[in-house]
This record gives structure tokens, sequence and C-alpha cells, in this order.
């Protein structure tokens, strides 16, 4: 393979992060060392149910591709076996699952992340992983919404029993 098309090649895998480091609502650097190939599949798939992009690239691809984004404060985080995932839709769903499947694998190891932009610490992801889902925040601003109805409700059917009672 010729010079060239090996730096096509690598081009095409830099411009490929770089894509996705702007396309992601949500991108988490994680150090996978440690986990076993049967981990490694099921947190795969985990992912894909969230509908997250999960994927181990060169480090060295990775910077550069942080440093065409603008995101080159993420660079300290890639060193080391590194995975990066990427949510194009969802903010919480990729810290919820690597976060959770974290706790029940010590070897998986959340390094960093970028939320929406900016650069996101270890800690910064845990609180959002430990935020309920997005169909469990909307079903507490359902329930937040339905309570003064349900007390409105019952305050007319209360006088509408008074009234029957009166007449």
């Amino acid at each position: 393979m010729s010079n060239e098309k090996v730096l096509e090649g690598k081009k095409k895998v830099v411009d490929e992060i770089a894509g996705k480091l702007k396309d992601s609502v949500a991108t988490i650097v994680v150090n996978y060392r440690g986990l076993t190939v049967a981990e490694v599949t099921e947190l795969r798939q985990q992912l894909r149910e969230a509908n997250v992009d999960y994927k181990v690239y060169k480090n060295s691809f990775a910077r550069r591709a942080t440093g065409i984004v603008g995101l080159s404060d993420l660079d300290d985080s890639l060193k080391g076996p590194t995975a990066v995932s990427f949510s194009k839709e969802d903010v919480i769903a990729p810290a919820k699952v690597l976060y959770n499947f974290a706790k029940e694998h010590e070897a998986l190891e959340i390094k960093a992340g970028v939320i929406e932009g900016k650069l996101a610490s270890v800690d910064e992801i845990r609180a959002l992983a430990e935020l309920p889902s997005r169909e469990g925040l909307l079903s507490m601003l359902a329930n937040v919404l339905q309570a003064p109805i349900q007390k409105l409700a019952l305050g007319v059917k209360a006088v509408a029993e008074k009234k029957e009672q009166e007449a």
C-alpha cells in the first residue's frame, strides 16, 4: 500500500471522529482495559440499544480530531486504551449506560466527556447518569401538570355535590 493511500485512510478516520464530535450532544471517553471480550460485547449491546455509537480509535487520531473541532481539552483523557461513545440525540443515555456498567465492572473507567460542546468531568458525567431517564422526566412533568387539574376537578365535583344537596 502506498504512503498516499495510508495517509488518505488516516485522514478519513480523523474526519470521521471530528464529524462525530461535532454531531454529538454527548461524547464520553472510557478506559476499557481489563474488560473481557464478553463484557465489551455486553457493553456495546447496551449502548447500541440506547442509540449510542461506541468505538475504539487510536489516540493520535482522536487528538487530531479534537484539534479540528476545538475540543483539545479532551486530549489529556486520550491516553492508554481508549474507547469513545457518541450520542446524537440523548445527553443522558451514554452517561447512564457507561456509569451503570462501570459500577458492575470495575475495569471500565470513565475518563471524561463532552456534553453539548463543553468538557465534562467524571463527577459531572456521574451526576448526569444519576438523573432520571427522559421518559422518567416526562412522567414527572406529566404528574406535576396533572396535579392542579385533579385538584380543580375535585373542587368542582365538591361544589356540584354541595349544590345537589342544597337543591
